[in-house]
């Protein structure tokens, strides 16, 4: 058999322990060096980080073409890049307006606010289910709704 569907040989399944967990290990490892903000999910930019992370490291666990040191060093090289773009925003404030969005307001006072809700692509149905979430069943004249920077819709009453 060319290409086995259930089982090739015990080579590769300890392959795979092996590259495994030290490539998990190492990632953890990099990722309690880099810090809590290299996994959050504060932007976009932040949300593809993660999702390459994950990618890459299921690519070196399965993949026998990807060495596992080659591997970990893609790992740190995205993780040393997220770290230093992160670094550059915080210090600055031209760079991050380049990497990160601004929170936007949906519904001010019980008004949608349809140019900006066509603008984030945001539903009234989406801005619904935000609000049963926060246990409101229809919009008041004292509820303001706002898309975070990472996705998420906030519900606030004025006071």
């Amino acid at each position: 058999m060319e290409n086995p569907i259930f089982f090739d040989n015990w080579a590769g399944i300890g392959r795979i322990l092996v590259t495994g967990v030290l490539a998990y290990a190492a990632l953890i490892v990099m990722l309690r060096t880099s810090g809590k903000r290299t996994l959050s999910k504060f932007n976009a930019f932040d949300f593809i980080v993660t999702i390459c992370l994950g990618s890459m490291l299921s690519s070196i666990i399965i993949t026998k073409s990807v060495p596992l040191m080659e591997g970990i060093v893609a790992l740190a090289l995205l993780i040393s890049l997220q770290y230093g773009i992160t670094w550059l925003s915080v210090r600055s404030k031209p760079f991050e307006n380049l990497i990160k969005s601004e929170p936007r307001l949906l519904v001010h006072r019980g008004v949608y606010q349809d140019k900006a809700m066509r603008r984030e692509r945001v539903t009234i149905e989406e801005i619904t289910a935000a609000l049963h979430q926060n246990g409101k069943t229809d919009l008041s004249a004292d509820t303001s709704v706002v898309l975070e920077t990472d996705g998420s819709l906030n519900v606030f009453e004025a006071a």
